[in-house]
């Protein structure tokens, strides 16, 4: 297996808070001022260019349960009357907002997220479809992917999910070991996994994807190594494979995990070390930060030729410029614009009762932020940078009297990290482990000296 050998110093050296970069600049940076007002501005900008395709995310916050290790802006219920609320908000967000971007405009991508996006019944299900095709042109190429919690997941479901148009399923697995699934508060049996697995497979689902975290409370080198080797033993199209990012300041449910009991850096950087060795092994590209894909998948095709993107939905292949988002905590990325719904289930549905878009903070991107996002997100997706870039970027910065990109990037190379080829930097293998870390060298936001908003580890 090609995996680097990483010296411990430098995993300790490189672990530290750092945003994921799904965004630049991050979601802590945006402001309150971008608010209704300005997200309608942004929206009839939009409308200019009817001709541009549409990504549409929906957020369906509602879970039964809650798990300890969850990130996610989600909501515990038990009753199906609240999902139906719910929609009629959804439904009243979608009736302000298509005035103002002009009916009919064509989606190349959907994705539902949560929560537990399979949570609700069939039929509200198929009336939030409805709500969307009435409102919206789906392209009949158009991807349409869910997140699928296997624990409630049937086959009278799945089947009425195929129906609904959706070709792309995601899984929720994060660990087949029952002491981890127990300290996380989900229990999952392997067999329910692989049963839900297998009916996405018989139903014909163009894409079936499983979703991995590692760095769990009472995970183990040996028990994840476990889990990587049945989850390749399903042939997944796709795997995600994320570092749990433990906040319990942020998240309440988290301050139910014992943190004496979380692998340390050393010990989560072996298990992606392993797991990519492993996943390699197999037949799968390793995408991106911590994505996998098997060899022929469009991802890792879009990887190999350099045609990566990375928005709020992860690693995609971009068949849509703009992101218009849906639902509680839902981030819109359209026109050089961000802006988010607010997060807290009441006072989304209250302002939609008032008549009011939810927005509650947002950015306008500067062309500063243009220049640093491009640069970043070309890092992330394609681990090479051209130096024109760079440059460019040194100009801004030298009027700022602050150490400049090459200045701050030089370090890395000495580290081994990075490399000077004759148009380029490009990212070494070892340093694909630190580049969220590398990213940071290129953030504006980050030089300020503005307290540090809480961001998971790097590392």
């Amino acid at each position: 297996m090609n995996i680097p050998e990483v010296p411990a110093q430098l995993i300790q050296k490189y672990s530290r808070p750092g945003p994921r970069y799904t965004s630049y600049p991050p979601v802590p940076v945006w402001t309150p001022e971008f608010d209704e007002t300005r997200y309608r501005s942004a929206l009839s900008e939009l409308a200019a260019s009817p001709e541009e395709s549409l990504s549409l995310y929906v957020h369906l916050p509602f879970c039964a349960i809650s798990c300890a290790y969850c990130g996610c802006n989600a909501t515990v219920t038990t009753k199906p009357e609240v999902v139906d609320t719910y929609l009629d908000r959804l439904a009243r967000e979608i009736e302000l907002v298509v005035p103002l971007l002009g009916k009919r405009r064509f989606v190349a991508q959907m994705h539902w997220g949560g929560g537990t996006p399979n949570f609700p019944t069939v039929e509200q299900l198929t009336r939030l479809v409805r709500l969307l095709e009435e409102a919206f042109d789906f392209l009949p190429e158009a991807e349409r992917s869910i997140e699928i919690d296997p624990r409630i997941a049937s086959r009278r479901q799945l089947r009425a999910i195929r129906n609904l148009g959706f070709n792309r399923v995601s899984l929720g697995v994060q660990e087949f070991d029952p002491d981890v699934q127990k300290a996380i508060g989900r229990i999952q049996p392997e067999l329910v996994t692989k049963e839900v697995f297998d009916a996405c497979r018989s139903l014909e689902f163009e894409s079936v994807n499983l979703d991995l975290v590692y760095g769990l409370p009472e995970q183990t080198l040996p028990k994840f190594s476990r889990t990587i080797r049945e989850i390749i033993a399903m042939q997944p199209d796709r795997v995600a494979c994320f570092n749990y990012a433990h906040v319990p300041a942020l998240r309440a449910n988290q301050r139910k995990i014992d943190a004496s009991t979380l692998p340390d850096p050393g010990e989560r950087f072996d298990m992606f070390c392993n797991a990519i060795g492993l996943f390699e092994e197999a037949g799968y590209d390793w995408i991106g930060m911590d994505h996998f894909a098997r060899r022929g998948d469009e991802l890792a095709e879009a990887a190999e030729g350099k045609r990566l993107h990375r928005n709020f939905m992860g690693y995609t292949v971009k068949p849509a410029p703009h992101l218009l988002s849906f639902g509680m905590s839902a981030i819109s990325e359209f026109g050089g614009y961000y802006a988010q719904n607010d997060a807290r289930l009441g006072r989304y549905q209250t302002a939609l009762d008032e008549g009011h878009l939810p927005i509650v903070r947002g950015h306008r991107l500067t062309d500063d932020d243009v220049l640093r996002r491009d640069a970043i997100t070309n890092l992330l997706c394609n681990f090479e940078l051209p130096l024109t870039s760079i440059e460019r970027l040194v100009r801004r910065t030298r009027e700022s009297n602050v150490p400049d990109e090459f200045d701050r990037l030089e370090p890395f190379v000495e580290d081994g990290l990075l490399r000077f080829d004759a148009d380029r930097l490009v990212v070494t293998r070892t340093g694909r482990f630190f580049i969220r870390n590398i990213c940071m060298q290129l953030d504006a936001y980050l030089r300020t000296g503005a307290p540090l908003p809480v961001f998971s580890k790097t590392v």
